[in-house]
């Protein structure tokens, strides 16, 4: 679809580009001329045809730079440079095709002008070379997606108090004793306790089980 706004551009742009450039130089040329006859000057008279040199300028500039399409721009450099190398085959016929006696706003417009001095050939090449960038029949890529900001430690190692167990939960219930023996063995039991009349010196108290193996 881009390539079909393009080429309706160029198909635009160029004789547009055509006329505002006939009315800018023709205007320009014949003000400088009257300010060489009359030996003074008002600049204000250049603004007009400075304007329509201006606006052919932008528009040139929007299509030779733009990266829409380079399909405007082929087509229109095709269609400037064309009057100038039928020129080169037959002048006179060329010269004879071109409109005659048209005016603008009361302005004269000589369309063979651009033409005859060769600036409509030179617009055109520049338009035509504007094509050979490979970038411009590639579209535009698309902006990769943002990844996703990275979690900090301290957001993901963050503990609130309502992630410790609650007190005789099973969770705490499940959990193992602390021991000093292997993970796999069961921890042995409790010495009994001392009686309150013993001496702390005395030999400590033994389990059922050492007894019954010393009488053996």
């Amino acid at each position: 679809m881009r390539h079909l706004w393009s080429f309706l551009a160029g198909l635009v742009v160029a004789p547009v580009t055509w006329l505002l450039l006939t009315l800018g130089q023709d205007g320009s040329a014949r003000t400088i001329t009257r300010w060489v006859e009359i030996g003074t000057f008002n600049t204000a008279n250049l603004i007009e045809p400075g304007v329509y040199l201006a606006v052919a300028g932008v528009l040139l500039g929007l299509l030779g730079t733009l990266r829409f399409s380079p399909l405007g721009p082929l087509v229109a450099g095709l269609l400037l440079i064309t009057p100038y190398v039928g020129v080169f085959v037959a002048p006179f016929e060329v010269r004879d095709r071109v409109p005659e006696g048209w005016t603008v706003l009361g302005d004269p417009l000589p369309l063979f002008l651009p033409v005859r001095n060769g600036t409509l050939f030179l617009i055109g090449v520049l338009l035509l070379m504007a094509t050979f960038s490979g970038q411009r029949w590639r579209r535009w890529p698309r902006p990769a997606a943002e990844p996703a900001p990275a979690q900090r430690p301290e957001d993901g190692n963050a503990f609130t108090l309502t992630d410790w167990p609650a007190p005789g939960s099973a969770a705490e219930r499940d959990t193992a004793p602390l021991s000093l023996g292997y993970p796999d063995q069961t921890p042995p039991e409790p010495l009994p306790r001392r009686s309150a009349g013993e001496s702390p010196w005395s030999a400590p108290p033994r389990r059922p089980e050492d007894t019954t193996t010393e009488l053996r």
